[in-house]
């Protein structure tokens, strides 16, 4: 390890590739680290290597944005090699993140939008990355917030020369597959490929390649490795991975925008769920609730009613941290409109309709028009969720249909929805242990 390279003072090894080495090292003038890359010995005097080696770090100065990492200085040690001053990135490297497996939908989604607007950010500046994988993106933290920097211009050209290319290069599993067609010309849709395989490889935990390894057949859609994923999610990611690149994504901007909306849409916030969502902010912490029939409950179970009186039903104490008594508006679910008695109790009812946040709790809601069934009812479909065959159910001498659905937003989260004596319940859980009949036993209509 070298003492200093330059006026820096070397701390440690960051890592090394087939190419140059990467250092940590100290700026002690301006009192901040900084990441050194320094090309190999055994390369240092190949004209060419050298020659790309230089021309990255002016391709990143030319873009020079807070989305890619910065080159702040260049210069040659004592033995020819030369070197790069650039960001260091203190978060490590998506390649090391997934490393532990697919991450959740929502952060894949966000980061993938990340990654592709930094790659936007250097075609605008004219540049084509070429070798968009997990080692080449990096996080930082600054001012305590993460940010993601695209980095390795390495095999980088600009889209002036795109059509001139006769060299394959780029990753297998990232690469489009016109990078594999020496001189079958390249543009700004061969980074959006390769924007499609890190997001499909955030969210599945592997790079997409080739159905059954059959070449030429298109991936399994993310869904299909992963279940929960929202099929909104699929379309998005497997137009980037379109073969033909006249069908994908036309720029890499385009591609984050459809990202952006799927990251902050939430799989199966229904017009119930929405509604009753709104007027959870004004939901008070219960340090008690209503208690009705005493100590008929099964231990460790509470029993709670609406402002009315006519609904109520007893949960597992840690479900009633909130509760929400004043009704429903049986339109939300496409029934006559109109203010009925309705109950909502749960551990968090800010997230109820949420699958991503597993906070268990129930929903029942009385109205006229349930009277003889569910026929007219609407209920939410749960996008995002795996449906599961509905089955009867049997609750004081009545039996009904019970619909569920599973492995909601990729978590455990699971929805069950019934109609019982002209009451319809929603129950959200978390976790391996269905209690559905066990809630449904204690519903009471007076």
């Amino acid at each position: 390890m070298p003492a200093e390279i330059g006026r820096y003072r070397v701390l440690r090894r960051l890592g090394s590739g087939a190419f140059a080495t990467v250092w940590l090292a100290e700026d002690d003038v301006l009192d901040s680290p900084v990441a050194i890359k320094v090309l190999a010995d055994n390369w240092a005097h190949h004209p060419d290597v050298r020659a790309r080696f230089e021309q990255e770090a002016q391709l990143l100065r030319l873009a020079d944005s807070e989305r890619l990492v910065r080159v702040h200085d260049f210069g040659e040690l004592p033995d020819g090699r030369p070197y790069q001053v650039m960001t260091y990135a203190d978060g490590g490297t998506l390649a090391e993140r997934l490393a532990d497996g697919p991450m959740p939908v929502r952060a894949a989604l966000r980061t993938a939008a990340d990654i592709a607007e930094a790659v936007s950010v250097l075609h605008q500046a004219g540049v084509l990355h070429r070798d968009l994988k997990p080692s080449n993106v990096l996080f930082s933290t600054v001012r305590g917030s993460r940010r993601v920097l695209v980095a390795d211009l390495g095999l980088a050209k600009t889209i002036a020369h795109a059509s001139g290319f006769t060299v394959v290069a780029g990753t297998p599993g990232y690469m489009a597959p016109e990078q594999s067609v020496p001189g079958g010309g390249i543009d700004v849709r061969t980074d959006v490929h390769a924007l499609g395989a890190l997001t499909y490889h955030m969210l599945t935990g592997r790079p997409p390649g080739s159905r059954e390894g059959r070449t030429g057949m298109p991936p399994a859609p993310p869904s299909k490795v992963r279940p929960g994923i929202p099929r909104q999610v699929d379309h998005i990611v497997l137009q980037a991975l379109e073969r033909d690149r006249q069908r994908r994504w036309p720029t890499a901007d385009r591609y984050a925008t459809a990202l952006r909306a799927a990251a902050v849409s939430r799989p199966g916030r229904s017009r119930l769920h929405r509604a009753l969502s709104r007027t959870a902010g004004s939901v008070a912490v219960l340090a008690m609730l209503v208690a009705l029939g005493g100590s008929s409950e099964a231990a460790g179970w509470t029993r709670v009613a609406d402002s009315s009186g006519t609904l109520s039903l007893a949960v597992p104490r840690d479900w009633a941290e909130q509760v929400r008594s004043t009704g429903w508006d049986p339109a939300t679910v496409g029934l006559p409109s109109g203010r009925r008695p309705g109950l909502l109790v749960g551990a968090d009812l800010g997230s109820w309709g949420d699958p991503l946040h597993a906070r268990p709790g129930v929903f029942a809601g009385e109205s006229p028009a349930l009277a003889d069934g569910d026929s007219t009812l609407r209920p939410p479909t749960h996008g995002g969720c795996r449906r599961q065959p509905d089955r009867p159910v049997t609750v004081a001498g009545s039996t009904a249909r019970m619909r569920r659905w599973t492995s909601c937003g990729g978590t455990a989260v699971s929805y069950s929805e019934v109609v019982l004596d002209g009451v319809y319940v929603q129950i959200k859980q978390a976790g391996g242990t269905d209690r559905t009949d066990e809630v449904l036993r204690t519903l009471r209509r007076s």
